[in-house]
């Protein structure tokens, strides 16, 4: 099947396993995704990529609207998403691709996501520095980074840890565990917090399988 899948993030909560411990576990919206182009390179099933939809929009452009009437189809799909095909037989066009299709129940995947925008922030919030001392008559300089050159080569480094934008980038969280799936309510637990805000769109994809040379 397909190597990733789309969710939508909802609330934080806690599940209680049968030992009596607790887990903290994100509840995410994985309704099934449809099916939109198949694309095969060089008749071989590896580089075969499908194109799926997700999300639902009130009024599709022109071109959406002719290749979804060709297809049959007659929901308005808001994004469009490809993923590379991992198994022989590819879906059908116009058919839906379900989240315990591509996972199962304990399966160790990546989740990424783009993280929340903080706007501009201090050393402090951004990179976790410790304050200045108040004493000695620093009395505006607490929260300042301090000296950011030195002496040689007489100029500042790239990648310094300055103040500046915080958050709004693309974060990609590893080794999360899928902890349940119901196939009626297509709500999916993934242990562990992920990055965005609520209702935020996320891919969940499978661990990449390295080979020992």
């Amino acid at each position: 099947m397909i190597s990733a899948f789309v969710i939508q993030k909802g609330d934080m909560t806690r599940i209680f396993q049968e030992d009596g411990s607790c887990i903290p576990v994100t509840k995410c919206q994985a309704l099934p995704l449809l099916v939109t182009q198949i694309n095969q390179q060089h008749n071989s099933a590896k580089d075969t990529s499908v194109q799926l939809a997700y999300g639902t929009k009130k009024k599709p452009n022109r071109t959406i609207a002719s290749k979804l009437k060709k297809l049959k189809i007659k929901t308005s799909p808001a994004h469009f998403v490809e993923f590379t095909l991992r198994a022989e037989k590819s879906p059908e066009l116009g058919s839906e691709v379900a989240f315990d299709s591509v996972f199962e129940i304990g399966e160790t995947v990546d989740v990424i996501g783009v993280s929340k925008g903080r706007g501009f922030a201090g050393v402090i919030k951004r990179h976790g520095f410790h304050r200045q001392p108040v004493t000695r008559g620093q009395s505006d300089r607490t929260r300042a980074p301090g000296a950011i050159g030195a002496q040689t080569p007489g100029k500042v480094l790239k990648g310094k840890k300055m103040p500046g934008h915080f958050g709004n980038k693309q974060v990609t969280v590893q080794n999360l565990k899928i902890i349940t799936y119901d196939q009626q309510t297509h709500i999916a637990t993934i242990k562990g917090d992920l990055p965005g805000h609520k209702n935020g769109w996320l891919i969940v994809r499978k661990k990449k399988e390295f080979s020992k040379k």
